[in-house]
């Protein structure tokens, strides 16, 4: 596990606490966990921490824990992206949480990867490595070596899937509960997310993103949208990409689907009337686009997420 000045606290802690629960059938610990860093003292938010053992470790470790920075705009530590590369060259296993795809992105190893992070960070994600596939609707993705997870809820998720890989479900339920967590959620189970409207940033894609937002149930076709912007569909559909992180189409489906789960949320319309209401051309298409971005159905979401009181 790395450590380093402006770790996450809690990314941290969730895979130590992990893979230091796990226990094999016969009782032993099949794990060695060690925290590394580059000094034998980091400072986080709330506490200062001694750092037991030395980057050099990384030479020897079967996998690596990125943990997330809590800062984005703080220079990345250079020696901590260093480890991570020369890591992964040789075949290490990597995993990041949260922010710590940051990390693992500087060192190159995302290159033409599809990988995930925090929510809140994928836009930005995607605006400083566009070489990378962001998905930001996913728990986890699995690459084999080099694995990314979401914020410290989704890492222990991420652990747990490793354990399961390692060593199978049986050892992997145990961990989880020995850990007093719930089982192993799916990689792409939907991060449940709040998004708020975009704000206008002087751009034309900043501009252009309100409209989109209050225009949902109009025609919002890439040629609609082109039009709105005066742009050609290819230029939009580039400069879309370059500063947004995903298509139009994409963007307006994810809007639509977010204007859905507040109707779910606080008001008793039936689906069909909500698919209408936010643009989409009927129930089945909202339930399609409900289940990519959410991951579940809208009844489902509808039973775990209305409130007591609709506003």
């Amino acid at each position: 596990m790395l450590a380093f000045d402006g770790v996450v606290l809690g990314d941290l802690a969730v895979p130590c606490e992990v893979f230091g629960w796990v226990r094999s059938a016969d009782g032993s610990a099949p794990y060695e966990v060690r925290v590394c860093g580059p000094s034998p003292r980091v400072e986080t938010r709330h506490v200062g921490l001694r750092v037991p053992s030395r980057l050099s470790w990384l030479a020897r470790a079967h996998t690596v824990v990125v943990p997330g920075i809590e800062d984005l705009e703080r220079a990345l530590p250079a020696a901590v992206v260093r480890a991570i590369r020369r890591a992964v060259e040789r075949g290490a296993r990597v995993a990041s949480i949260c922010s710590g795809a940051f990390l693992l992105a500087a060192s190159g190893a995302l290159d033409g990867l599809r990988a995930t992070t925090h929510w809140a960070a994928t836009a930005e994600l995607a605006r400083r490595h566009p070489e990378i596939d962001v998905d930001p609707g996913v728990l986890y993705v699995d690459n084999g070596s080099l694995l990314t997870s979401a914020g410290a809820a989704a890492g222990f998720d991420l652990c747990i899937h490793m354990v399961r890989r390692d060593l199978g479900a049986e050892v992997a339920a145990a961990a989880a509960r020995a850990a007093v967590m719930p089982l192993e959620r799916a990689g792409g189970q939907a991060q449940f997310v709040v998004h708020e409207p975009a704000a206008p940033d002087g751009s034309p894609i900043g501009r252009l993103l309100p409209w989109l937002e209050q225009s949902l149930r109009e025609d919002l076709s890439l040629r609609a949208i082109a039009r709105r912007a005066k742009m050609s569909t290819r230029t939009l559909s580039r400069r879309f990409r370059e500063q947004v992180g995903t298509t139009p189409a994409l963007w307006v489906a994810g809007a639509r689907v977010r204007r859905a789960q507040r109707l779910l949320e606080t008001g008793d319309a039936a689906i069909e009337r909500i698919a209408d209401s936010v643009g989409f051309r009927s129930a089945t298409v909202l339930r399609q686009h409900f289940g990519r971005v959410v991951g579940t159905s809208p009844q489902a979401y509808r039973r775990s997420f209305r409130l007591s009181s609709p506003a």
